[in-house]
C-alpha cells in the first residue's frame, strides 16, 4: 500500500485552482494553443473537461432509444495540461490567492484583476 506522500496532490484532495466556468488554454498535445470553457471539474482525478476540447469519436450500436451511430464524446484532459486565462488580459496566467472580507479569492498573477465572480 503507499503512502499517502507519495500520490499526486489532487489524489490527496488538494484544491484545484480551476473551476466550472473558467476560460483555459491547452499547453501541450494535440489540442496545444485551443481555448474553451471548462464545464466539469474532476478533483479526485485531476481532470477537467473543455467545451470542444479533446474530442473522441465512439461507435455506438442502435437500442430501443437511440438510432445508433458515431458518437462524439468529450474526454476529460489533465489538470497540468491546461492553465487559466485571464478575463482582462487575456492571457495565460497563474492564480493567486487573494483575502478579502474574510473570502479567498482567486485573483490573475499577471494584471492583479480578480478572478472569481463576487457575489
Amino acid at each position: 500500500m503507499q503512502n499517502a506522500s507519495h500520490r499526486s496532490a489532487s489524489a490527496r484532495g488538494a484544491k484545484l485552482k480551476i473551476k466550472k466556468g473558467d476560460m483555459v488554454i491547452v499547453l501541450c498535445g494535440k489540442e496545444k494553443g485551443k481555448k474553451g470553457k471548462v464545464l466539469e471539474v474532476f478533483p479526485r482525478d485531476g481532470k477537467v473537461i473543455v467545451e470542444r476540447l479533446n474530442v473522441a469519436k465512439r461507435h455506438a450500436r442502435p437500442s430501443r432509444n437511440f438510432q445508433g451511430g458515431i458518437i462524439e464524446k468529450a474526454v476529460p484532459i489533465a489538470i497540468s495540461k491546461i492553465m487559466l486565462v485571464c478575463p482582462r488580459c487575456s492571457e495565460k496566467t497563474k492564480v493567486k490567492k487573494r483575502k478579502v472580507e474574510d473570502k479567498l479569492i482567486r485573483v490573475c498573477a499577471r494584471c492583479r484583476e480578480v478572478v472569481d465572480k463576487v457575489k
